[in-house]
């Protein structure tokens, strides 16, 4: 059960990167008061989970009602995760999250509208962890279903609960590490997702018997 959880807890937690948060929360909401600050994190947080929360119940099916072989979308979603992971891994930023010149509102009374864009939607509930929900709920492995979407949740909420405790302490933890520091965390997640992504690419050609082919 266990080591069934541990990678699909540990895709989503890479995926949505909590510690890289950190820089674009502060530039955000830096001149935001503290009890503002507060309702844009649980905003965010019960936007994004109700997000994700729709693809998890909804993902296979999805799949299915387009059409798409689980296998050709693993191919797919490890392609795309692939791309996120070098955007992470040479610190450029992802043309899905948006910075705070873009975004930064102009006044406190405006700073609840980024609880829902850009931290909730593409932040935390954004392409990469959309599709590797649908990957995981799409998948034909040992794993059931229900069992599947249950982990799924379970990740989630244990994912947010951290999410909260991080950006509540974003200040703290922004001068602990500094810019180099959340950088260099930023790259090893993005290592990490690299390798993950790849996977995802080799078992969409197992699924699809290409290799199965070739060996024969």
């Amino acid at each position: 059960m266990l080591s069934a959880f541990l990678p699909v807890f540990l895709a989503m937690f890479i995926v949505i990167d909590p510690i890289g948060l950190v820089p674009l929360y502060i530039g955000l909401t830096s001149h935001i008061p503290e009890i503002q600050r507060k309702t844009i994190i649980r905003k965010a947080i019960i936007i994004s989970f109700g997000v994700l929360a729709v693809f998890i119940l909804l993902g296979k099916w999805l799949l299915a009602l387009l059409g798409v072989d689980p296998g050709a979308f693993y191919i797919a979603g490890g392609v795309m995760l692939f791309i996120i992971s070098l955007d992470m891994l040479f610190g450029r930023p992802s043309k899905s999250k948006v910075s705070e010149r873009e975004s930064g509102p102009e006044s406190a009374d405006e700073g609840v509208s980024i609880a829902v864009f850009p931290l909730a939607i593409p932040m935390l509930a954004g392409p990469g962890s959309i599709t590797t929900i649908i990957l995981y709920t799409g998948s034909k492995d040992s794993v059931p279903p229900f069992l599947m979407m249950a982990m799924l949740f379970v990740s989630l909420v244990v994912i947010f609960c951290i999410v909260w405790l991080i950006l509540r302490a974003s200040d703290y933890i922004h001068r602990l590490l500094g810019e180099t520091g959340i950088s260099v965390v930023e790259r090893i997640m993005g290592l990490l997702l690299s390798g993950m992504s790849v996977q995802f690419v080799y078992d969409g050609i197992v699924k699809l018997g290409f290799l199965r082919g070739i060996a024969g």
